[in-house]
């Protein structure tokens, strides 16, 4: 399994990387432009954030064919090693195509269905992206979705991995997860969920006052 975080906050990576079992980072064009920091000086601040390992991923902005496959060449040179994630629109899976004989690393990303995720893995990309929530907002079924990928991928692209992305609640990632899903990426508030259930602090601080009671310590 890999999991990411869907951010473009650098304090928060670096704290949540020290406890996390972190893969990388994902971006989009609304995460950075929501920031207000320019791309290229938040992707070099993004892998400091993870002691200079894990993935990044960064989204092109063009929509034609000609210009996504120009950024993106233009991202691997500026930035060694990222994913380039492209939409899978007609533009994009066309980009795709130009850019696989370069070996260039490529998530296939706004996925609103299964065979069109199918069809970004068959054109070259390593990764594919289906929007969890955003379906399920529209009266989809985002979990479902993701499951009939995953299938589909297996089945007919076992060089790509399902890269589960748009998330409401931890209930969401896990039903992915449970679906044969390889590989979510969390925004922080649902990373945060995941973390901080009121049930498990309550029992911790009750371990720690019971030990105070009976030994008058706090350590072992």
């Amino acid at each position: 399994m890999e999991l990411y975080l869907d951010t473009a906050d650098v304090a928060a990576v670096k704290r949540l990387a020290r406890i996390l079992p972190l893969q990388g980072v994902t971006t989009n064009p609304s995460i950075v432009a929501r920031a207000g920091v320019k791309l290229w000086d938040l992707l070099p601040a993004l892998q400091d954030a993870m002691n200079g390992e894990g993935k990044l991923f960064a989204q092109v902005v063009a929509v034609n064919a000609a210009e996504m496959a120009r950024e993106a060449e233009l991202l691997t040179q500026r930035v060694p090693g990222v994913v380039v994630k492209i939409p899978v629109t007609e533009e994009g899976l066309a980009a795709m195509k130009i850019l696989k004989p370069s070996g260039i690393a490529l998530l296939g990303t706004a996925v609103y269905g299964a065979a069109q995720g199918l069809m970004a893995a068959l054109a070259g990309a390593e990764y594919v992206a289906p929007y969890v929530n955003r379906l399920d907002a529209q009266g989809g079924d985002g979990v479902a979705t993701v499951r009939a990928l995953q299938q589909l991928l297996t089945l007919h692209a076992p060089q790509a991995k399902v890269l589960a992305a748009s998330f409401r609640t931890p209930q969401q990632a896990l039903g992915c997860l449970l679906a044969g899903c390889e590989s979510i990426t969390l925004p922080l508030d649902v990373a945060g969920q995941l973390l901080n259930t009121p049930a498990v602090a309550a029992a911790v601080d009750g371990f720690g006052r019971e030990w105070h009671q009976a030994f008058g310590t706090h350590s072992l």
